[in-house]
């Protein structure tokens, strides 16, 4: 019945509704994190348990607009996430908890496919009982008796007029701070050639593991192998739904296996820092080489599998923090997969 009366309803009307929404949405958060704000207890942001892609994008610059618009002094905050992503806050948050420091790549699997069987999807619209775990975590791991908690489901209810097409990326802009990534430490980070290309082929909805995807990936890199160093950002750990492509006797360098969960994106993440260029599939881990001034090539084989709303917001963001033109999406079957990648744009 509701979705005949949707129907009903003109799309013009159904717009100005939603904006107005949107309008109350954005006003009573405001007010809410006012009072959180004025409150002496830190703030405990997350956990963040979701893709890295929605993390760059939407919830880091989220938090550091919180933490600009609303004065919140870097003390303030105590940061959840996976993997090692401190220096991704540390531009406005001094404290950060690691979710694995906490429970095993195994438990965190199983309560993100719960999550998925409960909501319905993977991400965090509402707070459960694991993300209570892990708040009350990280609160005794800075040995604090009381604090308040901005969780994630608090900008997914705000953003969610972009996503739904009712807005456009201006409302994300007025809800968010890009700026270039901090270049994180290299404690625990293998030791690097001088120059080299990072990447990641995975399989995912707009990459699909089709044959043709497989022998383009293997192509990919074994033609970038031939001109120079190339490392591969797969860890190994089952921590999502990102099946990565594996090419024997590429030429291509690999992580160790013994790489600490808890540092497993930081690992990633200083070696993205670190290359020239980043080549691999088009999804969330993409921007990271953006964020940080790092060319990024990128691939998909199905333009239904992604939203072009993202790819919109990226360049707009990426271009903000000084790199515009950084990111190069493109289909797989446009042509002759090295051409963006030539010797003459990969020598640095």
């Amino acid at each position: 019945m509701a979705q005949g009366l949707t129907r009903l309803i003109p799309r013009p009307a159904r717009l100005l509704a939603s904006r107005w929404l949107a309008g109350r949405t954005s006003a009573q958060f405001a007010r809410d994190f006012e009072a959180i704000v004025a409150r002496p207890d830190p703030i405990v942001a997350g956990p963040w348990l979701g893709e890295v892609g929605f993390e760059l994008l939407y919830w880091v610059p989220f938090l550091a607009w919180c933490a600009e618009h609303f004065d919140v002094p870097p003390e303030r905050w105590i940061i959840i996430s996976r993997g090692g992503t401190a220096s991704w806050y540390r531009t406005f948050a001094s404290r950060y908890a690691d979710v694995f420091e906490q429970v095993s790549p195994e438990v965190f699997r199983e309560q993100h496919d719960e999550r998925v069987r409960t909501l319905g999807e993977q991400k965090q619209t509402r707070l459960t009982a694991f993300d209570e775990q892990l708040i009350a975590g990280a609160a005794a791991k800075y040995q604090v008796s009381s604090w308040s908690v901005l969780h994630p489901s608090r900008m997914y209810e705000l953003l969610n007029p972009f996503w739904w097409g009712h807005l456009d990326t201006t409302w994300v802009r007025r809800h968010t701070r890009y700026a270039r990534l901090r270049s994180p430490d290299m404690v625990g980070v293998p030791p690097m050639p001088g120059s080299y290309v990072a990447t990641k082929f995975y399989f995912n909805e707009c990459f699909p593991p089709t044959d043709a995807n497989r022998a383009f990936a293997s192509h990919v890199l074994r033609s970038l192998a031939r001109e120079g160093p190339v490392i591969a950002l797969s860890t190994g750990l089952a921590i999502d739904d990102h099946d990565a492509h594996a090419v024997a006797d590429s030429g291509v360098q690999h992580l160790p296996e013994d790489i600490d969960p808890a540092k497993n994106l930081h690992v990633q993440d200083a070696l993205v820092a670190g290359a020239r260029a980043f080549v691999g599939t088009y999804g969330g881990f993409s921007y990271l080489a953006p964020f940080h001034h790092v060319p990024s090539y990128a691939f998909y084989s199905d333009a239904a599998g992604f939203s072009p709303k993202h790819l919109a917001l990226a360049h707009e963001a990426i271009a903000v923090t000084g790199a515009p033109g950084a990111l190069h999406v493109n289909d797989a079957a446009s042509g002759p997969p090295i051409l963006p990648l030539s010797a003459e744009v990969l020598r640095g």
